[in-house]
């Protein structure tokens, strides 16, 4: 994620400037970028009884696509939703961890070396994913308007989350192959690069008769991916060179060090789609999972819901929530997936 604040000490602009030129890309999510076009674009895959309600609010649904990263900071839980790094359980667990979180605790709790905070340690998006899931039915239930917009957003974040490689290892980063830093340039330097090229049409949101297995699937196809995303960097870094693998920027008042885009190209191209296919089921992934939702409660009439808006007190508590996030951005650096 490039990210970029002004701020008026200059301790915490020089601070920011060594961060951002020390760090060739700094590595969060899909980036704040894609992580917005998914949400939106997922909104035109709903069905007519559905997308009315969702384009009305088709702005708060982009802006707040965002919002699960911005408590990272001040949501001590908040990391571990991100991601799973499936191969700490070693080799076959990517087909042997279980589906269900209550299975899963069950049994992780009777091997003595692990428990609940080792599931938590190493991730649980997928199923986090599903107890939003089951939280976002309810909403749509009992037509908690508030909610419904809440919970969609942030159950759009997580499923994209899902379709990340680097979301489901241990190596997030490339930090245990001298490749550090390929996290930002996979999900935010090329897919800003490189996303006006990509054919977003995914077609209708479907139902879903299993949503807790779909996202495994998903992290299954994304984690499969990754011998390709490492193995194909190492080939491009070789074949350009360290020369020209970098390059600066000036973005504002800051100039920074950013994988260059010739050496962002070369390695676009070698993965043949990669990053455009992921980004394309994110989409039509989240727009099955709102509309399995929707389905599942009954399939209430959105349309009374359009007239919606948050109160003032609802307002400032998302502005004290992005400031508390801007701060601690400044002043640690949590697991980066």
């Amino acid at each position: 994620m490039n990210f970029h604040i002004k701020v008026t000490l200059t301790y915490k602009l020089f601070l920011f400037v060594v961060l951002v030129i020390s760090v060739p890309v700094k590595a969060t999510t899909w980036g704040f970028y894609a992580h917005k076009k998914i949400n939106r674009l997922a909104i035109f895959t709903l069905p007519v009884e559905m997308i009315g309600f969702y384009k009305y609010n088709i702005d708060f649904m982009t802006e707040k696509a965002v919002n699960a990263d911005r408590r990272r900071y001040a949501v001590k839980e908040e990391a571990a939703r991100h991601y799973i790094d499936i191969d700490h359980y070693g080799d076959s667990a990517l087909y042997k961890m279980p589906r269900y979180w209550k299975e899963a605790i069950a049994r992780y709790s009777a091997i003595a070396r692990y428990s609940e905070d080792t599931l938590q340690a190493y991730g649980i998006i997928p199923w986090h994913v599903n107890i939003l899931r089951y939280r976002l039915t309810d909403a749509m239930r009992i037509k908690d308007t508030q909610n419904i917009l809440r919970l969609s957003a942030d159950l759009g974040h997580y499923i994209a989350d899902a379709n990340v490689p680097l979301h489901t290892t241990v190596n997030y980063n490339g930090q245990l192959t001298d490749q550090y830093g390929i996290h930002g340039l996979w999900e935010s330097r090329l897919t800003e690069l490189f996303s006006n090229e990509y054919e977003f049409f995914v077609g209708r949101a479907t139902y879903l008769s299993n949503p807790q297995l779909e996202i495994w699937d998903a992290i299954t196809q994304a984690h499969m991916s990754l011998d390709s995303v490492f193995s194909l960097e190492r080939r491009v870094t070789q074949k350009l060179g360290e020369d020209k693998k970098y390059s600066f920027e000036t973005r504002g008042q800051s100039t920074i060090k950013v994988y260059s885009s010739e050496f962002s190209r070369a390695y676009h191209k070698s993965m043949k789609g990669m990053v455009e296919r992921q980004m394309r089921k994110s989409i039509k992934m989240v727009g099955d999972f709102w509309y399995t939702c929707w389905v599942d409660a009954g399939q209430p009439d959105l349309e009374q819901l359009i007239d919606f808006e948050f109160s003032e007190e609802e307002l400032a508590e998302r502005k004290k929530e992005l400031e508390a996030w801007k701060e601690e951005t400044f002043k640690k650096r949590v697991h980066e997936h």
